[in-house]
């Protein structure tokens, strides 16, 4: 979610996306880089970011990726879903009423 979420707001290469993370979550979330390129491959399978090469501000070649239509859809159903969840464990540790 984190990462499709991200590219919504501008497409990004891999180390853009974990400082972006990182710094929106105040250093309370870390994407590892080894987590965060497989999780790309698989979101590519499945259509939900493309992916092209480009040259950075500092003149290296990068992948950078986008999310698609599929992966705005993707997202939109991931969050709604989260939101249901996060409901249900806010409800279970509410207080209990008397």
């Amino acid at each position: 979610m984190m990462i499709l979420q991200t590219l919504q707001w501008r497409p990004m290469h891999g180390y853009a996306l974990v400082q972006h993370i990182q710094q929106r979550s105040r250093d309370l979330l870390q994407v590892e880089e080894g987590s965060l390129y497989p999780a790309l491959q698989r979101m590519l399978k499945e259509g939900l970011v493309e992916a092209e090469w480009k040259v950075s501000a500092t003149n290296r070649r990068v992948r950078t990726y986008n999310i698609t239509p599929r992966g705005a859809r993707h997202l939109e159903h991931e969050v709604s879903g989260f939101e249901q969840m996060l409901e249900g464990i806010s409800l279970v540790l509410a207080p209990a009423k008397s």
